[in-house]
């Protein structure tokens, strides 16, 4: 058929190094990064300031936490902590699972992810579709012995050729973002960029981007945007692990404590954002930017949008 002599065409192609690899990126761990950056022309012009959003939805597997995969999995490969054929297991709300399903897949490895029962059953039959075996536990806090972290930890020791990549307190999370995110975001900006706003769940890319761009300048300010029932603003602005008020419907963001990722992170300031804005800026986005995101993009936003009234 024209598709299949199409196919063939390229593959003879790309066997003789015709492309530029800057074009082509090699398979599927390849393409992890160097996502663009977006001006938001109406939501920023409201506020006489310009605001870019990164195109995380763009890697791969569909959100930041490919980043975050890659470098966990390659860690324990350089570690000699898992062989060829060996298993994955973590812990995690979604995102992070599903960026290491899809690794597991292009490297050969098994995929085992525990996570809470509060989580939607979408990420649930999105992981169980890319293969991974899931494990639902009873959403328990962290210093429950039966938390979906301590779980994961103990199935990965009681197994053969295994590891539990740990992304909460694993730092090679962090340096993911301090050798990519944070690069690419002061590149992409020409050094310009005056604050990042991020909310967070490991601490991971808020530590990490944070790190290197005031590496960079110092001025730059890094803000950290805390959902309900998040003990993160109270925590920046008294010191205390005190919940906020309410609860949110926002999933994989949010902490109820500092993770080794967070420890250490230069933040500015630490915002708290109702669900009430998230989700009128979730909406906001989709209607006068066309952009269909979740609510954690649009509690993102509205963090910045605050930022620009308030830049310090």
């Amino acid at each position: 058929s024209r598709d299949k002599r199409m196919w063939r065409v390229s593959a003879l192609r790309t066997s003789s190094r015709a492309f530029s690899s800057d074009v082509i990126r090699s398979g599927f761990l390849g393409t992890v990064g160097q996502t663009p950056m977006i001006r938001l022309d109406n939501i920023g012009r409201d506020t006489g300031c310009e605001i870019l959003v990164k195109a995380e939805n763009l890697n791969p597997g569909g959100s930041v936490k490919d980043r975050a995969a890659l470098s966990l999995i390659k860690q324990a490969e350089n570690q000699g902590k898992i062989q060829p054929g060996g298993t994955v297991v973590e812990g995690t709300a979604g995102n992070t699972g599903i960026g290491l399903a899809h690794m597991c897949n292009a490297l050969g490895y098994q995929c085992v992810i525990y996570m809470p029962d509060t989580q939607s059953q979408e990420k649930i039959d999105i992981l169980r579709g890319l293969g991974a075996l899931v494990r639902p536990v009873p959403a328990v806090p962290f210093d429950n012995p039966d938390n979906y972290n301590h779980q994961a930890r103990r199935f990965a020791e009681s197994i053969a050729n295994a590891v539990w990549t740990n992304q909460f307190d694993n730092t090679a999370n962090r340096q993911a973002h301090i050798e990519t995110t944070g690069p690419e975001i002061w590149q992409q900006t020409d050094g310009k960029v005056s604050a990042v706003v991020f909310a967070t769940g490991t601490g991971g890319t808020l530590a990490g981007v944070g790190t290197y761009l005031k590496s960079m300048r110092s001025g730059v300010k890094i803000v950290l945007a805390d959902p309900q029932g998040s003990v993160l603003y109270n925590w920046f602005h008294t010191g205390e692990l005190k919940r906020s008020e309410g609860s949110s419907i926002t999933e994989g963001i949010g902490q109820g404590r500092v993770t080794e990722n967070l420890k250490g992170a230069p933040l500015d300031d630490a915002l708290l954002i109702k669900d009430s804005d998230a989700v009128e800026m979730t909406f906001r986005l989709l209607f006068e930017e066309g952009f269909c995101v979740g609510a954690s993009s649009g509690l993102n936003v509205s963090a910045a949008v605050q930022v620009t009234k308030n830049p310090g």
